[in-house]
């Protein structure tokens, strides 16, 4: 009997999969508990239908990755941060600063967790940063503290 899986089983099949079973795993265990239905003409065209949302679904979150990736890779960023005497600033300056500020500057959103500087920012100057936008797709910027 053709079944499809509904749910990841160890040693039979993954979730999504379309595989021929014997008649009574399929009847007494695999449908009876819901981790799989039978492979009827209907649940396999909505079965396509969601794979093919979910494959649309990645084809954007991938395409405003590289939109994102366009408008900021290269650039530099301006960090205003406070200092006290001989330079040194009060704290650090972290990533959740950083992707404000490119917000303000380029109008772009970035999640401050996919942000990685290259070390500890304490002290005015330049600095680099990379942003993972997505799997593959990732852009480097340049961060400039400066005197608030």
């Amino acid at each position: 009997m053709k079944v499809i899986f509904t749910q990841d089983v160890k040693g039979s099949g993954k979730k999504g999969e379309v595989k021929n079973v014997a008649d009574g795993y399929a009847r007494n265990m695999l449908i009876k508990k819901g981790l799989a239905v039978e492979a009827t003409p209907e649940n396999i065209n909505h079965l396509q239908g969601q794979q093919a949302s979910a494959q649309h679904k990645v084809d954007v979150e991938r395409q405003n990755a590289m939109d994102i990736k366009a408008k900021i890779d290269g650039k530099t960023v301006n960090v205003p941060a406070k200092a006290g005497a001989g330079g040194k600033l009060f704290g650090s300056v972290t990533a959740a600063q950083v992707a404000s500020c490119l917000e303000k500057q380029y109008g772009t959103a970035v999640d401050k967790k996919k942000i990685t500087l290259g070390s500890e920012i304490k002290a005015f100057g330049t600095f680099s940063a990379e942003i993972r936008l997505y799997t593959g797709v990732s852009a480097s910027v340049t961060v400039e503290v400066t005197e608030a």
